[in-house]
């Protein structure tokens, strides 16, 4: 579109004339993680007092989210997606809800209108010569919710880096907000000896030419540092961090024997350091889709050797995963485990791993465990895992009767655990 910069200008105005259109009672979305319009949150905030009944939905809070500080409630009320660490208290304290949903399905839940949007507040990088703007780090959802919504309202970020893949035209944004602000940055994890034994145990069962989904955290980044003799290894995950920066740059991760987008790194969102967004900004090899598609069992399932790494907060011992509560509080959410899962059971050659220490609470409470805790939810079945692993090994629980899951993950229990767990399983009569 030629005349894109005329548009441009008729769009553009300040943060506060922008949050104008929010109205009480709305529904408003909020672009993801790191891709979150800390400008645009600002100005939505500065309406507090006008505002009345403001349902906030995003999934992965970071840490610009006033809207849920105590005593916020009559303005604006969070319905998270996702339980993060800026929003676990205030769903503890029911100040804010939690609504449980698998990641690929949150694009659904917009277009069918079961959560219908009034406003999306976005950020992206600045527009092309076609008048088209980069969703930068974050597509996932928001490209659904900026479909769906009423109004739209795109703060323009100069340091938002220009990724392939889901892209947004001038024409579908109903305001413009410029805005530029530094990306925030996830440094990565410590990883001590636990997490090194358990991520060298895990790139064990990753084979030559594998594709791979790791979350973020030390057991995923340890795993990518015992990758480095690993060839032809391909990126189709949720997320991606520096680690895999680290393995592309070393010439491990080359995308080649991709099953589909041979030579790409595919991702849904971003979180990591400037060197991450660096890397990604103009990067012809990197391309961003939305989590109805990156996130698709289907589209999983269609590349041989789809390897899956996922954390838990405990397992029981039928195979039971459960990653999101502790007791009956809701620590986390479901995100995308089971849509990896499910799609690597899909795939030629693949596998999935569940991968924890295996105590909690510095050693005290064993994370292999007779039962899930009374109240937690089982966020993947005994029917989906294939692998767990901990510091003491690898229990493959595919193919194995339950008495043989009681044994296999017995033994990479703590040992100090090991005899009271046998004890209770022979009581529950499952050995």
């Amino acid at each position: 579109m030629n005349n894109w910069r005329s548009l441009y200008l008729s769009k553009l105005v300040s943060p506060e004339e922008a949050l104008l259109s929010v109205n009480s009672g709305d529904r408003v979305a909020l672009g993801c993680a790191c891709g979150a319009p800390g400008a645009l949150i600002e100005a939505l905030i500065d309406r507090k007092s006008v505002l009345r009944d403001v349902e906030i939905v995003n999934m992965l809070t970071m840490p610009n989210a006033g809207y849920i500080s105590p005593g916020m409630e009559p303005s604006f009320r969070n319905n998270s997606l996702f339980v993060s660490q800026s929003t676990r208290k205030a769903v503890g304290e029911k100040r804010a809800d939690y609504t449980p949903c698998f990641f690929s399905e949150i694009p659904r839940l917009f277009k069918a209108k079961l959560l219908p949007l009034d406003v999306t507040l976005l950020q992206v990088s600045p527009p092309d010569e076609q008048g088209f703007c980069s969703y930068g780090v974050s597509a996932d959802y928001t490209v659904a919710a900026s479909e769906c919504a009423k109004v739209v309202i795109a703060q323009i970020n100069n340091h938002m880096p220009r990724t392939g893949g889901a892209r947004i035209h001038l024409d579908a944004l109903t305001f413009i907000v410029e805005q530029d602000e530094l990306l925030v940055e996830l440094n990565p994890p410590s990883i001590g000896d636990i997490e090194k034994r358990i991520g060298e145990t895990v790139a064990d069962l990753v084979p030559d030419g594998a594709t791979l989904q790791l979350g973020i955290g030390a057991i995923p980044d340890a795993a990518l540092l015992f990758m480095k003799d690993k060839k032809d290894l391909g990126i189709h995950s949720e997320m991606f961090s520096d680690g895999v920066v680290f393995l592309v740059e070393a010439g491990v991760i080359t995308n080649r024997k991709k099953t589909i987008h041979a030579g790409k790194l595919l991702a849904t969102f971003l979180m990591g350091t400037r060197k991450l967004y660096d890397f990604v900004h103009n990067n012809p090899d990197v391309e961003m889709y939305p989590v109805d598609y990156i996130n698709d069992p289907c589209i999983i399932g269609q590349h041989e050797k789809m390897i899956s790494v996922n954390s838990a907060i405990q397992v029981d011992l039928m195979g039971q995963v459960n990653a999101e509560m502790i007791g009956n509080k809701q620590f986390s959410g479901i995100g995308g485990q089971v849509d990896f899962i499910r799609g690597a059971s899909r795939s030629h050659g693949g596998k999935s791993i569940i991968a924890l220490p295996s105590t909690a609470n510095g050693g005290k409470i064993s994370r292999i465990c007779c039962q899930l805790d009374r109240g937690a939810a089982v966020s993947t079945s005994r029917n989906d895992v294939h692998y767990v692993v901990t510091e003491y090994g690898v229990a493959e629980l595919r193919g194995k009767s339950l008495r043989q899951r009681v044994q296999a993950l017995i033994n990479i229990s703590h040992p100090e655990f090991r005899e009271l767990l046998t004890s209770q399983a022979r009581a529950e009569g499952l050995l």
